[in-house]
């Protein structure tokens, strides 16, 4: 059985509507005994300081889980650098200071893989982290993450302010973003595929050339993750939390074919960007303490392709 949390405790989970920051708030009402406090974008702008400021005054809260990020593929990235880094490092910097100054007693912050070296050993370790140059497609992203543990590490031994890092790998499930001009990778060849199965198309073509290698976590095994380290980790060090296990891009785009049942062909287009070669998370430090994923990506991908089907028309597309 889960452990709950004492009563008393409110926890704020910023970016609750995001697919993170969803899945925290069914795994934290699922495990019962904390009052959630939830804010729409409409109600709390998290790069205005002031506006964080009255609410960490306001609510106090005795946690908080920082998943608000602004959030995109390659495409995205590569568009909007200057929102990646600007909105990031507000967000970031807005609501760890506040919580920290209103007595918060502990701050989960939700980093990236993507903050690791473009060619970083396989799998990365936490130790990786700031040992290479990054992968220049979503480097504006990766430094803002990087700012982030950086913040919470100062804090942590400045003021001693209980925080704690999560780097995630490549995340997928219910409330993903399908939007094909700024979406990830697996949701971007669901909704391909199953709008080339609608339209009776002759193939899907697909960007890069396959090859690179990526590791998915289904987004409530995350959001267990979180939890469990939430209540049973206290240390400085980021902690990586994935599967240990990748696929490439052509596995990733032929499970995908079979679960949607798309009946045509596949064609990868070598002129677009492929992204890093490979990353895979080690999770060794993950294990060590004492938590596995439970949700393989088959039986995950099934479920995702079920979710957006069933809520198309208010999924984000």
């Amino acid at each position: 059985m889960s452990e709950s949390h004492a009563a008393g405790t409110k926890i704020y989970v910023a970016g609750h509507r995001g697919l993170v920051g969803s899945a925290l708030v069914r795994e934290l009402a699922r495990r019962g005994g904390a009052a959630l406090l939830l804010r729409e974008r409409t109600e709390l702008d998290l790069t205005d300081a002031v506006a964080v400021e009255a609410f960490f005054a306001g609510e106090r809260p005795t946690q908080v889980y920082l998943a608000a990020a602004k959030v995109g593929g390659i495409r995205a990235n590569d568009t909007y650098p200057a929102e990646f880094i600007r909105d990031n490092l507000a967000i970031q910097t807005n609501v760890i200071h506040s919580a920290w100054k209103h007595g918060v007693a502990k701050l989960l912050f939700l980093g990236s893989s993507c903050i690791y070296p473009r060619l970083a050993p396989q799998p990365m370790q936490e130790e990786h982290l700031l040992t290479g140059p990054l992968e220049p497609t979503n480097e504006w992203y990766a430094i803002a993450k990087i700012a982030g543990i950086k913040m919470c590490q100062a804090y942590r031994r400045q003021y001693g302010f209980n925080t704690i890092s999560l780097m995630p790998t490549n995340l997928y499930g219910p409330g993903d973003n399908y939007a094909l001009e700024n979406s990830h990778v697996l949701p971007a060849l669901i909704r391909r595929f199953h709008e080339a199965k609608l339209a009776g198309a002759a193939e899907v073509v697909v960007w890069g050339t396959g090859t690179p290698k990526r590791e998915f976590l289904h987004v409530d095994d995350l959001a267990a993750a979180a939890v469990h380290l939430m209540q049973h980790y206290e240390g400085e060090q980021i902690v990586n939390v994935g599967t240990g296990v990748d696929v490439s891009i052509a596995e990733l785009a032929a499970l995908v074919k079979q679960v949607v049942g798309f009946e045509g062909g596949l064609r990868f287009d070598a002129s677009k960007p492929d992204g890093t070669p490979r990353k895979l998370l080690d999770v060794s430090r993950l294990h060590g303490l004492g938590w596995r994923h439970s949700i393989e990506l088959a039986t995950g991908l099934a479920s995702a392709y079920r979710w957006f089907v069933e809520h198309q028309a208010g999924a984000r597309l």
